[in-house]
């Protein structure tokens, strides 16, 4: 599928004929993979005079700024600019050159709040949406206006989120659209102005479209919810909008289009093999400078020569790693630039666009190695109907890849993919010894619409087999021990786990499920509020608790434990608003009515994954013991 002739298939084998030099490589302790940094999420100020980042205080990431001196070098002490206790900051940006907006829940929760805090003086921060059981959501960071931002949030209908121009100094809102009870998004122009809108009605989508605020939004364009013609910005003068498009094909591509006629224009780009996945422009300059898209890994069409010289040199100085912008003075003159590759977090570094200088701000993970961490290896496998499946192998370091002990780590979404980069958790498994498998089943998105399709209805089926059969392949290279065999996933990748003990029971010596969905009954009965305009959706991709009974009964792990052999590790979030902590509840009880005892870890203030640091270490120490005892 890729032309990337690099890609190892499962005719070419991935191992040679002789055996590589084994190299000792050290054994990190857990909490060196996922302890926080000492810095990292590096943003720069508008005016290029401060250095905004994450750094603990109060045994939490917080955000710290930190002067820049004429050169743009850091000056100075750097001091705290947040105090929270309780939680990590979730994010950040500068609103101006005066404040920082940021957002925080309350146990992983996810009902998000933004809070803005001044750059001078010695003022609290201010919650801009102070209401409890609250999600807030930023429509528009209103980068030309430092006095306001545009949110939106549920206050009124926790299903569906109005719109507020919000004071950043004083959290005084004005309500700027009341959502009707079918608007699902909500996007300005680059005057700020709330010009578009997608509603939906559970299995078609509108968008909607007005010329100015002053009239109603009307609708111009209905698609059912496989076919996307979804907005990404305007043009420049605000008359026609950048979408990314599927319809009338399998891969979304990018294209202007017109409002007032609601169609496509001129097509802009588009990839033979994969989709479409962003686009960026310079506000400074008005210029399209770059389109994303992931084949193996995240790739960009550079369309602008000032963003092209930009990036030739970034690469020229910084060989063998890639290279991301992550944050820019209002003039672009001055970038903070993350330099990474599959084996490290890296560094980040400012760039002077203007004399092509770069200074270091830090490595994000210096206690690691490079050297010690193990290549992410593009692969591809057959499924048993001729599907091509994408994935990645990762092989310990040092180790003849033959008759490994394997983790199956399936992702999360499960409408999402994995690519390569560095990921901590793989890197942790692969410095314990394991080979670690990591595939893109069905329904994994960027593949074009027809890939995804083949993902409907098949939770525990043709999805499921995917997984299994990247197993049998790793058993015909001879890579896998069959008898050392584990699965572990989060979410989706959590259901996969359950699934794959409970229909395959003989193919696996244990499993971990992290936040993984065990009953599908049950588990759409409980989405959030905010999820429920896309129920009918939903039911049209996994399937209908009344019309499909009989299929999510045989498709849910919970209904088929009798089966199960594998010892199982189970962790869960108490505040999970996505998948409730019930359906982790509901598959240890099963087995432990049978007598079968589990391993189960629960954290009262957590959510959807763990965060707290404190709370990874437990996790994941105990994670390799139980892997340890099994392998």
């Amino acid at each position: 599928m890729f032309s990337d002739h690099s890609l190892p298939t499962a005719d070419r084998a991935m191992t040679s004929t002789s055996p590589p030099a084994i190299r000792l490589v050290k054994r990190y302790d857990v909490r060196d993979f996922f302890r926080k940094p000492e810095r990292s999420s590096y943003r720069i100020s508008p005016d290029g005079r401060h250095l905004a980042f994450l750094a603990p205080a109060q045994g939490r990431q917080n955000v710290h700024v930190q002067a820049l001196d004429e050169q743009g070098v850091p000056a100075g002490p750097a001091r705290a600019l947040t105090g929270e206790a309780e939680r990590d900051v979730g994010g950040f940006f500068w609103k101006g050159a005066g404040h920082i907006l940021y957002i925080k829940d309350f146990g992983g929760d996810e009902n998000f709040h933004l809070l803005s805090v001044p750059l001078e003086g010695a003022c609290a921060p201010t919650d801009l949406t102070p209401y409890d059981g609250v999600r807030a959501d930023v429509v528009d960071d209103l980068i030309d206006d430092d006095a306001h931002v545009l949110l939106s949030h549920n206050r009124r209908d926790p299903q569906v989120f109005d719109v507020f121009r919000v004071e950043v100094a004083t959290g005084k809102e004005e309500l700027i659209a009341q959502n009707p009870g079918n608007i699902t998004g909500w996007a300005t122009d680059h005057d700020g102005r709330l010009r578009l809108a997608v509603a939906t009605d559970g299995v078609n989508n509108t968008l909607l479209y007005r010329d100015t605020e002053a009239e109603e939004f009307r609708p111009i364009l209905t698609t059912d919810f496989k076919e996307s013609v979804a907005p990404l910005f305007f043009t420049f003068d605000n008359k026609r909008i950048y979408v990314s498009s599927n319809r009338g094909r399998d891969k979304a591509a990018l294209f202007e289009f017109d409002p007032h006629t609601a169609r496509e224009g001129a097509l802009i780009f588009e990839h033979p093999e994969v989709d479409v996945s962003g686009l960026a422009y310079s506000h400074h300059r008005k210029v399209l400078t770059e389109i994303g898209y992931v084949t193996w890994k995240a790739q960009r069409q550079v369309l602008d020569p000032a963003a092209a010289a930009i990036y030739a040199d970034l690469e020229s100085q910084l060989r063998g790693y890639e290279v991301a912008l992550q944050s820019e003075t209002r003039d672009e003159t001055r970038f903070v630039v993350a330099a990474y590759n599959d084996r490290t977090q890296g560094a980040r570094y400012l760039y002077d666009a203007v004399s092509r200088k770069l200074t270091k701000l830090g490595e994000i993970q210096p206690w690691l190695l490079e050297r010690d961490m193990a290549p992410m290896k593009p692969v591809r496998y057959t499924a048993r109907d001729g599907l091509k499946i994408d994935g990645y192998l990762t092989l310990p370091v040092g180790v003849t890849p033959r008759n490994l002990p394997v983790i199956i780590h399936p992702h999360g979404g499960p409408w999402a993919r994995d690519t390569w980069g560095y990921n901590p958790e793989v890197q942790f498994l692969a410095n314990r010894g394991y080979a670690v498998l990591q595939m893109n089943f069905r329904g994994s998105t960027g593949y074009g619409r027809k890939f995804w399709e083949a993902s409907f209805r098949q939770w525990g089926r043709a999805m499921q087999d995917d997984i299994t059969d990247g197993v049998e392949w790793l058993k015909r290279e001879g890579i896998a021990d069959p008898a050392r065999i584990a699965i572990y996933g989060g979410s989706y990748g959590g259901y996969a786990t359950l699934a794959g003990i409970a229909f395959t029971p003989d193919l696996y010596a244990a499993a971990v499920d992290y936040v993984g969905v065990s009953n599908l009954f049950t588990f759409m009965d409980t989405i959030p509020p905010y999820w429920k305009p896309f129920l009918d959706s939903m039911h049209e991709m996994v399937g209908d608790p009344e019309r499909d009974q009989e299929m999510l009964h045989a498709a849910s792990p919970v209904f088929f434990v009798d089966r199960i052999k594998a010892p199982l590790f189970v962790a869960q979030g108490a505040k999970d608003p996505r998948v409730n902590k019930d359906e982790s509840d509901q598959i240890v009880a099963a087995l432990r009515q049978r007598g079968v005892e589990v391993e189960y870890m629960v954290k009262d203030n957590e959510g959807h994954g763990f965060h707290n640091e404190e709370n990874q270490f437990e996790f994941y120490a105990a994670m390799e013991a139980f892997l340890a005892r099994y392998l």
